[in-house]
């Protein structure tokens, strides 16, 4: 067994593909240095096998506020289980990698928690945990890069059986010819079942061969949605551009509770995708199926050959984001196989090298170059479609927050959303989503491919008092939350409401004015004769700005006496920076009120937290 060449084993939890990125990175850095590797996401392995495993590294994002990945959660349960022991995993040798946002309170919590329990359970680290970091100038790769070089040599003073021929010596790049992992099936038109699908069928299985699909139950829509109602909240001066859209089922409905999220699959601009069309080389019209090489069985793609093959431009359209995601540094490793002019094969190779980083980051990420423009930039390339399907980021579904009430707004879905558009050096960009939902209109009749889901707000019984925090298009939510207490209002007694509300500008931000004042009036759900009350600060509209947390600390005693009656804390709003200031004006609260120290009022909101009591749900 001394003898026996050592493989690494690399698993992911990943949510966006980030983490899918680097695991890949990982193991094509250990195969270079001769390490054989395998990849496998979480939700793939039995976690009851890592006993049997010699050595794996863990490579975990966080999410929001402090959550894991859905493909994380199961594999995580397991782990948790009392009866593994402190000595289950003494024969493992591990390392953690995270992908987190040091913006957010909650940094890095997945792979933090991870690495602890591993120890518990009794396995030996390899090398200290890398925390990879989203607010740093180059990301996540700028800890990776050093992270894996001691994760190499750390692994062949454990064992030289991991690298023959030692940690620093590589394949050369030029030699490293990389089989792209999926094979494309070209297919002749002899029916036209493709064409005649139903809309939903042909998402899920155009979805269903995608390379990016991180989650199985995320190919076929749960429904579809048509827009009714295209309004926009803001006026004029306002310097944001945020709608309020209304939408029904088309067909079925499905059934979702105030605070549920709802993820919406965007259309890419035609226009970008016959460009990326042409400039690929590609033919809009052949029919095909994508598979993985690896169940390559006598030139058939085993059980996905059941496929019903699907136009390359419907594929392309519904599952590869050609307009708005940059590319990651891989892609341009590949490209420089695909050129044939000397000096573009030159730059790529710089970019995709270690020296390069910063460089490839101020031109690729900085800029937010789509695949297209990077194409365009480097127009010798011809890469085959294979590595196109492999390498260019997957479209994914935006999630919104829902601002509607089941209750109040039967059979409709209504949705808050800032249309996305920045400058960055004298280029306009624009949110993919948020801009293509504002150039819908109701007379168009498109039918939105939907999923609903939980978000981080669990929707509360009307006899728990709430202190609800929501500036900007944070009040969304909280806008399903009120219509569906007056509702219930006019058959049973419901608990008392205070809400804090913060834009910039009276007069140009106020979200649903006239709904937050009628609902502020006597007898409405945010009264004072209800117990409630509604608060507002607008941050630009006095010399010395004005946020929630001020206007929090301003009615400490108020929010205090409701937290002893047992209310719940929701704070939602597209701020990073926001919730840990709400979070430390209620620190101050409890401190005053209680005469405690600045750690005791902190375990006082943890606890609280746990309970259930304190729910928090921010986007950047």
């Amino acid at each position: 067994m001394g003898e026996k060449q050592r493989k690494l084993l690399v698993l992911y939890a990943s949510q966006t593909g980030n983490a899918l990125d680097a695991a890949e990175r990982i193991g094509r850095e250990a195969e270079r240095r001769g390490c054989p590797a395998s990849i496998a996401s979480t939700d793939e392995f039995d976690p009851s096998c890592l006993p049997h495993e010699e050595s794996v590294v863990f490579v975990v994002s966080t999410t929001g506020q402090g959550d894991s990945p859905d493909s994380f959660k199961e594999f995580w349960r397991f782990l948790l289980q009392r009866n593994l022991g402190n000595s289950w995993l003494q024969r493992l040798r591990f390392a953690v990698f995270g992908l987190g946002d040091s913006g957010y309170q909650k940094y890095n919590f997945v792979a933090k928690k991870l690495d602890k329990r591993l120890l518990d359970l009794g396995a030996t680290t390899i090398v200290e945990k890398g925390l990879g970091d989203d607010q740093h100038p180059s990301g996540y790769e700028a800890t990776l890069d050093p992270w894996m070089l001691s994760l190499w040599s750390m692994l062949y003073k454990i064992n030289p059986k991991y690298f023959p021929k030692g940690p620093d010596v590589m394949i050369p790049h030029d030699e490293l010819t990389d089989q792209p992992k999926y094979r494309i099936l070209y297919h002749k038109q002899e029916t036209l079942e493709s064409e005649l699908m139903a809309e939903s069928d042909m998402i899920e299985r155009a979805r269903g061969m995608s390379p990016g699909k991180l989650s199985k139950d995320k190919t076929k829509p749960d429904c579809f949605l048509k827009m009714t109602k295209n309004e926009v909240l803001t006026k004029a001066g306002s310097t944001k551009d945020v709608r309020h859209f209304e939408f029904q089922f088309v067909s079925s409905s499905i059934k979702y509770e105030v605070g549920d999220v709802v993820e919406l699959l965007p259309s890419q601009d035609s226009s970008a995708i016959d460009a990326f069309i042409k400039r690929c080389h590609l033919d809009p019209e052949s029919f095909i199926t994508v598979c993985p090489r690896e169940t390559e069985n006598n030139g058939s793609c085993g059980e996905v050959i059941t496929h019903v093959p699907i136009k390359l431009k419907t594929f392309v359209e519904l599952t590869m984001d050609v307009t708005s995601a940059s590319p990651r540094r891989y892609f341009f490793e590949v490209m420089s196989f695909y050129t044939t002019d000397e000096r573009e094969k030159e730059r790529l190779q710089y970019f995709a090298s270690a020296e390069g980083r910063d460089d490839l980051y101020n031109y690729n990420q900085k800029e937010r170059k789509s695949v297209l423009e990077v194409l365009v930039d480097f127009p010798s390339v011809q890469m085959p479609f294979e590595w196109l399907v492999q390498l260019v980021p997957s479209l994914k579904p935006r999630a919104f927050s829902i601002s509607s009430s089941p209750l109040a707004h039967p059979a409709q879905v209504h949705l808050t959303v800032s249309v996305v558009s920045w400058t960055r050096y004298k280029r306009t960009l624009k949110g993919l989503c948020s801009t293509w939902l504002a150039s819908l209109t109701p007379e168009q009749e498109i039918n939105i491919p939907v999923w609903f889901g939980k978000g981080s707000l669990p929707a509360p019984p009307q006899s728990l008092p709430l202190i609800l925090v929501g500036p900007g298009t944070g009040c969304a939510p909280f806008r399903g939350f009120i219509a569906e207490r007056a509702v219930q209002a006019e058959t049973s007694p419901i608990a008392p409401v205070m809400f804090f509300f913060g834009c910039r500008n009276k007069d140009t931000d106020f979200l649903y004015r006239d709904f937050w004042e009628s609902h502020a009036r006597e007898g409405g759900m945010l009264s004072e004769v209800k117990g409630g009350g509604f608060y507002t600060a607008f941050s630009r509209d006095q010399p010395k700005k004005v946020y929630v947390q001020h206007k929090i600390r301003e009615m400490r005693k108020k929010v205090w006496d409701l937290l002893c009656d047992g209310a719940a804390l929701y704070v939602a709003g597209s701020s990073t920076k926001m919730p840990c200031d709400v979070m430390s004006a209620l620190e101050e609260i409890v401190m005053e009120e209680t005469g405690g120290s600045k750690e005791m009022a902190s375990r006082w909101l943890k606890a609280l937290e746990k309970a259930g009591r304190y729910n928090v749900e921010a986007w950047s």
